[in-house]
Parts: structure tokens; C-alpha cells; sequence
């Protein structure tokens, strides 16, 4: 079991922040999303093109991967394409010269729940096209259970014309569960042969609206997703994605980390 956590969860933190704790608390990786005020990962200075060879070097010597780049490219919005292609090329590159395998990409907005509607006709040729200048550089862009593409059925059929070795999914546990009322195994029979990241968090429905909570005090059965998996033979990573940057009443990090780690390594 490889378990990391996405830099979400720890706004206020350094890189070396970061991986020092990921080290001191076991993490086998760092899922990047931003550092301090660098949102995208291609502007983060430890990711400059001069820099990447000690950055590499230094999460050797931790024993730490980054098992994927998660940006915030929407392949769904034609008035912004020429920028997203700009955005996929950058973060294609990246993965590359780090040598990250994944890098996660969206079909919709970039809010949990389901809103609006989506040409998936045009999600489906950009992805045709972004996977072929990530095939060519080794690494794989991940479609995420988030928004319309909860849906697990909808997002295999997705997937399946997409028909594309770097373009498969990540996924999210709690979106499906919560926003479309699925249990894993729906999710795990409809995307299992496509699933190479995943994103764990907890929630709970307080007053008709989610509120995430620390793992093990919702409802989200995400332990049951893991052992699910598990026996199914998953190889790839489990990464919390705990949402802070985007609300900061939300428990500190180092906290949530800790009691992650204990849960993951005990199931």
C-alpha cells in the first residue's frame, strides 16, 4: 500500500515542510497542489527547470515520490481551450522532467458536486488530444470523479470512447458516494480497470450541506473502498485530499495527516 497526501491539505507550508513531515509521518509521497502562494505546479521554485535536479535528488534521498501532478485544467470549457492547452503542455512537461507518472485533469468545473452541463463530445476529443502529447512523453493524464463525471457509469463510457492508454481516471471516493449516491463497489465494477490515483477524504451532511470532517468521524466508507481494492489487486496510490486551502477552519494539517496514516496503515 502506497499512501501520500496532496499539498491542499497544508497552504501554509514550505516544500520542505512538506516532505519533512511526509517523511517523519511515513507518507511514501507528496501529492502536489500548490505550494504556499503557487497554486500551479510548473510556478513552483522547486520546480523551475534549474532546480528540478535537486529537487529530485533531495526526494530520493527521503525515499518520497510525487505520484501525480494535480492541476486545475478544465478540458471541458471551449472559451478558454487555447489556455488549457498551454496549461497541459506545461504540467506534461513537469511530470516529465520529475518523473511523476499521473497528472489529474477535469471534464467540469472545479467544484465537487454536480452543476450545469457538459459537452462531453468536446471533453472527449481534448482528452484525445492532450493523451497523445502525454503518451508520447511516458506519463498519463487522469480524468477525476468529480461534478458530472460522479457518475462512474457515465464517466467509463467516457473513458472507453476516449479509448486512450493516457488518459484513464482518478477517484475521488467521496464525490461519487456523496453526490451521486453510489456504494465503491458501483464505482470500483464501472471504473476499476481505469482507477491509477486516489483521492480519500470523510464527510458528513450537517443542516442539508456537506461538511468535511476528519477521516473516520463521517460517513464517507472510504475504509471499505480501500479494502475493496486492495483484495482487487490496486497497485497505484491512495492520497488524502484534505481540503484546507479552500477552507481554513478546517482542522490543521498536521493533525489530519497523523490520524490518516494510522487508519490507512491499519486497515
Amino acid at each position: 500500500m502506497k499512501i501520500s497526501f496532496s499539498t491542499l491539505g497544508c497552504p501554509r507550508w514550505s516544500w520542505q515542510d512538506i516532505t519533512a513531515t511526509a517523511r517523519d509521518l511515513g507518507y511514501d509521497g507528496v501529492e502536489v497542489r500548490g505550494v504556499g502562494q503557487d497554486i500551479s505546479a510548473p510556478s513552483i521554485p522547486q520546480f523551475a527547470p534549474d532546480a528540478i535536479p535537486s529537487t529530485r535528488a533531495q526526494l530520493e534521498r527521503m525515499r518520497l515520490e510525487i505520484p501525480c501532478l494535480a492541476s486545475e485544467c478544465m478540458l471541458h470549457q471551449r472559451e478558454t481551450a487555447a489556455r488549457t492547452a498551454k496549461e497541459v503542455a506545461a504540467y506534461i512537461g513537469l511530470a516529465k522532467s520529475l518523473g511523476a507518472p499521473y497528472i489529474r485533469v477535469m471534464g467540469a468545473a472545479a467544484v465537487p458536486q454536480p452543476m450545469g452541463t457538459v459537452d462531453a463530445g468536446f471533453v472527449r476529443e481534448q482528452a484525445r488530444i492532450f493523451g497523445e502529447e502525454a503518451r508520447a512523453a511516458g506519463v498519463t493524464l487522469l480524468l477525476e470523479t468529480h461534478g458530472v463525471w460522479s457518475d462512474s457509469e457515465k464517466l467509463a463510457r467516457l473513458l472507453e470512447e476516449i479509448d486512450s492508454p493516457a488518459v484513464q481516471a482518478l477517484w475521488d471516493a467521496h464525490h461519487p458516494y456523496r453526490y451521486n449516491g453510489e456504494s465503491p463497489r458501483v464505482t470500483w465494477d464501472n471504473l476499476g480497470k481505469y482507477i491509477h490515483h486516489v483521492h480519500l477524504k470523510d464527510s458528513r451532511m450537517e443542516g442539508g450541506a456537506v461538511r468535511y470532517a476528519l477521516p473516520g468521524y463521517g460517513d464517507v466508507p472510504f475504509e471499505e473502498a480501500v479494502g475493496l481494492m486492495e483484495s482487487s489487486g490496486y497497485k497505484d496510490f491512495y492520497s488524502l485530499e484534505w481540503v484546507k486551502r479552500w477552507d481554513l477552519t478546517l482542522e490543521e494539517p498536521g493533525i489530519v495527516f497523523a490520524r490518516f496514516i494510522n487508519i490507512m496503515r491499519s486497515i
